[in-house]
C-alpha cells in the first residue's frame, strides 16, 4: 500500500477517530495532521496546531529540527 492510500485513510478515518501517528516525515504531518507534538529525546518540546507550529515554532529546537538543522 502507497503512502497516499493511507493518507486518504487517515483523512477519512480522522473525521470520526482520534488517530496518533508517530513520523520523522514532516512533509507527512503537515498533510495529514491538525495537531502536532515535538519530542526530542523523550521531552515533550512543543505542541499546538499544526500549522501554527510549522509556521511559528515557539521553541528554538523545535525550529531547528522542521527546517533541517539537526535530526
Amino acid at each position: 500500500i502507497s503512502t497516499s492510500r493511507i493518507e486518504e485513510l487517515a483523512l477519512q478515518l480522522k473525521e470520526k477517530y482520534t488517530i496518533i501517528i508517530v513520523t520523522h516525515n514532516m512533509q507527512q504531518a503537515v498533510r495529514i495532521s491538525d495537531n502536532t507534538a515535538f519530542f526530542l529525546l523523550g521531552e515533550l518540546v512543543e505542541a499546538g496546531e499544526t500549522e501554527k507550529l510549522f509556521s511559528q515554532p515557539v521553541d528554538k529546537r523545535t525550529e531547528d529540527y522542521i527546517t533541517g538543522r539537526f535530526g
